[in-house]
């Protein structure tokens, strides 16, 4: 077993225990159908079943209405090249690709199913894969060692009319060239200008090669080199796959190779990369070090050598990750979504090009705790989205989904793509389709609405979503310059523009006065005790400004109990008459929803 580094946090008996607790393994089937009565078990099995069978065999599209294939993925290796721990055999696979199922299931709403097969022979593996092939919306081949990775994919293409997919080598290519596209763009470099160095030719490097053509990089502008050096024309023993990459050329080394290269890509070994070498290449050098667990070089070493560079890696304790589950649940969700026959070029392409939008955009809350707090921007240290986005089930998805249509392999239309990205985001998340409902009415009539504890970061995040959402105006109470404090912390411009009010403002404290006074004075207040209530309470602030016409509605309660924020409210306002105040919650789960109320005194 691989040596794990200090920053996984858990020992080889957690592992095993993890895997083990409860049911052992990771992934259970469960019905989607209810299975309570006599009748039901009619419908599903013995008879009732036999009336999807007849239509099936009459017209077997319509396996994908009356079966689970159209969102079934079968994960399927024979174990000869595991993760970094190499040919372990078909069975010791199965977690991996147990947990490869999981991430479909967690990320993309995919049922996948594992399946091993113990046999290292390809002709055998295509035979076995192209007979069950049809069960399945899709084929997720996973560490199949190189080079029959290449020759089963290729086979099962020509032979089945769904995507097969080698994330091996697809998914790296589609993440490097998402990650590529925008450190060219940081650079400002052109991709038919730069040389790129390519240390590896396995599977990974192969397909990232093929793809960086795709997106602009020319052929002769690539150096690729494999465990004997530079892959060069008239070299022995150059299989068919890398002779594509052979080039007429002296070099003979990285060390060679790497003098004046704007990029660098390694799918190879730990430290094969060293100073003198970065130092040699180009002004703005980008350095993609993949391997694992241990890159090429390390980050800090580039820093010590080169301040200009870009860096990634595929680990998850430095910046830009390249990660291939930012990909593949979501490509299989487009491709599944449109009922593809394949993943061609142009979706894998549609794909790394809306990873790379991605990361141009302001991140999410969530992102943000993914990072620890802090609020990763564009640029040098963020060039790929993190795999904790929300944004991406609807993005790549939508993106894939229209390639498929656009390059005549989708066998379904989507005929509202924007639509369709609503319903991605409420695969996910229950609550999505009735906030979204909620939203859409607010959009219709937008309000300006009171965040009373301005001060608050929560709170504060609530006001700024409110704005950046478009659903209204919000104001927040607070000092002025706590705020524009606290908007820095959350990772936004001192300067962002939100309206922000206190009690300093003399003329609206004197008019909430008067109001209150003249409802308050019978309670034996005195109008000193009054303005003190409004300098002082922030939610009386607030509820004087609804009450005034200032604002619509108030958002409260965020720093005190339920109670205390009722009762400064009920100095302000009052329920309607025959009505009462309450508190109402709304429970939503998958099954059902629940409006759960609490009713204040009186």
């Amino acid at each position: 077993m691989t040596k794990k580094s200090k920053i996984d946090h858990y020992t080889d008996k957690e592992a095993l225990e993890f895997h083990n607790r409860g049911k052992s393994g990771k992934i259970e089937i469960i019905s989607s159908k209810s299975l309570t009565t006599k009748r039901d078990l009619s419908l599903a099995y013995s008879p009732g079943v036999a009336v999807p069978v007849l239509e099936i065999s009459k017209n077997p599209e319509a396996a994908y209405e009356y079966t689970s294939k159209g969102n079934l993925v079968a994960v399927i290796s024979n174990g000869s090249a595991i993760l970094g721990l190499g040919n372990l055999g078909a069975l010791a696979s199965k977690p991996v690709m147990e947990g490869k199922a999981v991430l479909f299931k967690r990320f993309a709403d995919i049922d996948a199913i594992d399946i091993e097969i113990d046999n290292k022979n390809s002709d055998e593996i295509i035979k076995c894969i192209r007979n069950i092939g049809n069960s399945f919306g899709g084929i997720n081949l996973e560490d199949i060692a190189a080079p029959d990775c290449f020759v089963i994919e290729k086979k099962l293409r020509e032979s089945l009319d769904i995507p097969i997919f080698h994330d091996d080598q697809h998914g790296t290519a589609i993440i490097t060239s998402a990650a590529l596209i925008n450190a060219l763009d940081l650079s400002n470099k052109k991709p038919s200008d730069v040389k790129i160095v390519v240390n590896g030719a396995g599977a990974s490097a192969l397909a990232c090669a093929n793809l960086f053509k795709s997106i602009g990089i020319k052929t002769e502008n690539i150096i690729m080199l494999d465990r004997k050096g530079v892959i060069y024309k008239g070299r022995d023993n150059v299989d068919q796959f890398k002779s594509e990459y052979a080039v007429e050329t002296k070099l003979r080394t990285l060390k060679d190779a790497i003098k004046g290269a704007d990029v660098f890509l390694g799918l190879s070994a730990k430290n094969v990369l060293d100073k003198e070498m970065v130092k040699s290449m180009a002004k703005n050098p980008i350095i993609f070090a993949c391997a694992n667990p241990d890159p090429e070089i390390k980050p800090e070493i580039v820093d010590e050598v080169r301040s200009d560079a870009i860096v990634a890696t595929g680990r998850s304790d430095y910046p830009n990750q390249v990660n291939n589950l930012i990909g593949f649940p979501y490509i299989f969700r487009g491709a599944l979504d449109v009922r593809a026959k394949e993943i061609n070029e142009e979706m894998k392409i549609a794909a790394a090009k809306a990873i790379a939008a991605l990361a141009r955009e302001e991140v999410p809350d969530e992102v943000v705790n993914a990072y620890g707090g802090e609020r990763p921007h564009y640029g040098k240290e963020y060039i790929i989205p993190s795999t904790f986005d929300p944004r991406l089930i609807s993005r790549i998805p939508a993106a894939v989904a229209q390639a498929a249509m656009d390059s005549g392999v989708a066998r379904k239309k989507i005929e509202d793509i924007e639509e369709y990205k609503d319903q991605l985001t409420n695969r996910l998340d229950p609550s999505m389709s009735i906030m979204q409902g909620i939203n859409a009415q607010v959009k219709k009539r937008p309000k300006t609405v009171v965040f009373a504890e301005g001060e608050d970061r929560n709170m504060l995040k609530a006001a700024v979503a409110y704005k950046n959402s478009r659903l209204g105006t919000p104001i927040v109470i607070g000092n002025e310059k706590r705020v524009q404090e606290q908007l820095k912390e959350i990772g936004l411009d001192e300067n962002y523009k939100i309206k922000i009010v206190n009690s300093t403002d003399k003329e609206k404290r004197e008019l909430y006065t008067k109001k209150l006074y003249a409802k308050l004075q019978r309670q034996g207040l005195l109008e000193r005790d009054v303005d003190r209530l409004i300098r002082n309470d922030r939610i009386i602030w607030g509820s004087s400004m609804v009450e005034c016409g200032d604002a619509d509605a108030m958002v409260t309660g965020n720093i005190r109990h339920y109670a205390a924020s009722i009762e400064s409210l009920k100095k302000v306002v009052d329920a309607r008459p025959g009505e009462i105040l309450f508190g109402l919650n709304l429970l939503i789960t998958p099954k059902k929803n629940c409006i759960c109320c609490r009713h204040s005194s009186k």
